[in-house]
């Protein structure tokens, strides 16, 4: 099978609702169809941890999107038969073991409704893996910046920039010490981890911008800058780099449905273009990109979303 094949149960097509499946039909029949992933059949739950406030952890059970991820791709998930799709990047894979670690934020309905499952669970469906694998190069300084939950989507993509031979400079923060994350496993994948917290608990008080600046104010040539996080962190960033003209690339989280390319759900505008993120991103040219039209997109939804968590709450 090609690699930019899906496997997928049934007839479905990406740019169609999704067919309501019998836990027998899902297992009686393959299609390829062509996109950029594999759906799988099968995504048990291995292993669950909490690794920050309202943030959770998952190993699941997926050995032909892990065969195929590389650092900057992510997969569509769909928890039940009725419910959205929904994006989380592939924070870590394993090729070996068949494994692919998700991390996620307790935000949202789709999010929330994945809390309550549990080691031993399986997710409805898994499709990836998808978007464009991250550029990875030897640059000789590469900073990465990530924040929040983007600290989960940067690991694989530092670890991958310093196994080409950069000396890998990251930064991540947080708000607090509670809501920071893998601190261990930025420092394996780094040459050098800076952690900044809003209040200071623990690392340096501040704004990883501002860790930002003092890198690029020491005189330390940087190759690329990559951040991954709040989109107005990611903006913010930009902005440091921009007078200096150094490379930045942003790993961009908009509003995303089928993961294709085919809904236009997930359409940002980069050097007044428009471009999908699912399908010719994720990752972009942050001087490039229109943040105040993405950030705007992003709100469109909001009264919509703030009901579907308050019918979660109630069920």
């Amino acid at each position: 099978m090609a690699d930019n094949q899906v496997i997928a149960c049934g007839s479905w097509n990406p740019a169609q609702s999704p067919p309501q499946q019998s836990k027998t039909s899902r297992g009686s029949c393959l299609a390829a169809l062509p996109a950029h992933g594999v759906m799988q059949l099968m995504n048990k739950i291995l292993a669950k941890k909490t690794v920050a406030d309202s943030t959770s952890l998952f190993i699941v059970e997926a050995p032909e999107i892990s065969r195929k991820a590389q650092p900057g791709q992510f997969v569509i998930l769909r928890l039940v038969e009725e419910g959205e799709r929904f994006p989380l990047t592939i924070a870590d894979f394993d090729r070996d073991a068949g494994t692919i670690t998700l991390v996620s934020l307790s935000i949202g309905a789709s999010t929330m409704l994945l809390e309550t499952l549990k080691e031993g669970d399986v997710i409805l469906d898994v499709a990836g893996p998808l978007g464009k694998p991250t550029d990875i190069e030897n640059v000789g300084t590469v900073v990465c910046v990530g924040g929040g939950v983007g600290i989960a989507a940067i690991h694989p993509v530092a670890r991958a920039f310093k196994q080409a031979g950069n000396r890998v400079i990251s930064i991540i923060g947080a708000k607090t010490k509670s809501k920071l994350l893998w601190e261990d496993k930025m420092a394996q994948a780094s040459t050098e981890l800076i952690v900044t917290t809003d209040d200071g608990t623990v690392g340096r008080q501040g704004f990883v911008t501002q860790r930002l600046q003092e890198i690029i104010d020491s005189g330390t040539k940087i190759g690329i800058v990559f951040a991954v996080g709040p989109t107005i962190m990611m903006k913010m960033v930009a902005k440091v780099t921009q007078p200096y003209a150094i490379k930045t690339i942003v790993s961009l989280n908009p509003v995303m449905i089928d993961g294709t390319g085919m809904c236009g759900g997930c359409r940002v505008q980069v050097g007044g273009q428009q471009k999908f993120t699912c399908v010719d991103g994720p990752d972009f040219d942050a001087h490039q990109v229109d943040f105040d039209l993405l950030l705007s997109r992003l709100s469109a939804y909001r009264d919509e979303e703030h009901a579907a968590k308050c019918r979660c709450h109630e069920k």
